[in-house]
């Protein structure tokens, strides 16, 4: 078995050969972490929170933050808008059981009021909180909506990297999050390859797996992740065949996390009508390709349109992952 076999990297490309083994190169790319329950940006912590939330922040309107009803719906409503511009999705809207919740109160100090933040579980347990930057007593108490729009905004950006802080903290310590246990895989179709190609990867992928300390899910509902494989033969001049097989990885909500892909020449009787060892030596690198994908996936923080894109969940259930 001998042949070319090109690796795509991130920045540029190299050539390598190998005469005895089949070694195939890796493209990770656009690789992202796992939606939120409701924070946009954690950090490299995993995916879910020891309490399982919903997929949303509740704002409540305010009742002992020295503002008028009005007023007080008005900041709640300027406040979840404002954690939305940073990532955060929220809504503006009266607490219910099992509800994540952004508690909002503020005190009086001289000539000046502080408005206090504190998030609380469905528990009751408050996880932490944020005191913003205190304002004239007497702007706060009018009410105003350009006061209140100001004061949220203000507010906003310093409020979210303290939520992502305490977001972190709870996940570490939940022996759920992918930070503390191995990530589940179901492999799903593996399609376009001559011979039994198709079974044959998707066999030995299977295989390869548990040996880099990854589960093999057997359901979707079970899975972290989901991996496809596709395989694109190209007949060349010179009588052998290009070989291209991709990897998507995507998150359970099957949005897109990263590819692994492979190229190699390889003679049209490598591949037809039995794989054999090809398949099991392609098989074991792309498996090592999608644990670095899923490492990748657990490091970088998630991207806005993911996190606001997480499905509804019900309540006292765990988002996906």
């Amino acid at each position: 078995m001998t042949g070319m076999m090109t690796g795509l990297m991130t920045g540029g490309r190299r050539h390598l050969t190998r005469s005895a083994a089949f070694a195939l190169s890796l493209l990770l790319a656009s690789c992202g972490t796992l939606p939120q329950p409701f924070l946009g940006k954690p950090g490299r912590e995993g995916a879910m929170l020891s309490i399982p939330p919903p997929p949303i922040l509740i704002v409540p309107p305010p009742r002992t933050a020295m503002l008028g009803d009005h007023a007080a719906h008005l900041y709640a409503a300027d406040l979840a808008t404002a954690l939305v511009d940073q990532n955060v999705p929220c809504v503006a809207r009266p607490a219910r059981k099992n509800d994540w919740r952004l508690s909002i109160t503020a005190s009086l100090a001289g000539q000046t009021v502080i408005p206090h933040f504190a998030l609380i579980g469905p528990n009751g347990k408050i996880y932490g909180g944020y005191n913003a930057t205190p304002l004239a007593a007497a702007d706060w108490e009018a009410g105003t909506p350009a006061n209140l729009d100001a004061s949220a905004k203000a507010a906003a950006a310093p409020l979210a990297q303290r939520l992502a802080h305490i977001n972190a903290q709870v996940q570490h310590s939940n022996p759920a999050s992918l930070e503390n246990r191995p990530a589940r895989v179901k492999l799903g179709a593996v399609t376009g390859a001559p011979g039994d190609g198709d079974h044959a990867l998707a066999l030995d992928f299977r295989r390869a797996l548990p040996k880099l300390n990854i589960v093999v899910a057997h359901h979707t509902d079970r899975a972290d992740f989901l991996v496809t494989g596709h395989i694109r033969v190209t007949p060349q001049a010179n009588g052998s065949d290009l070989v291209e097989l991709d990897w998507v990885v995507r998150d359970r909500n099957h949005h897109f996390i990263g590819k692994v892909s492979q190229l190699h020449a390889l003679k049209p009787s490598d591949m037809s009508p039995y794989w054999g060892d090809v398949a099991a030596a392609a098989a074991q690198q792309a498996a090592l390709g999608v644990q670095q994908v899923i490492l990748n996936a657990k490091l970088k923080p998630a991207s806005p349109a993911a996190a606001a894109a997480s499905p509804p969940t019900k309540a006292g259930q765990a988002p996906a992952s």
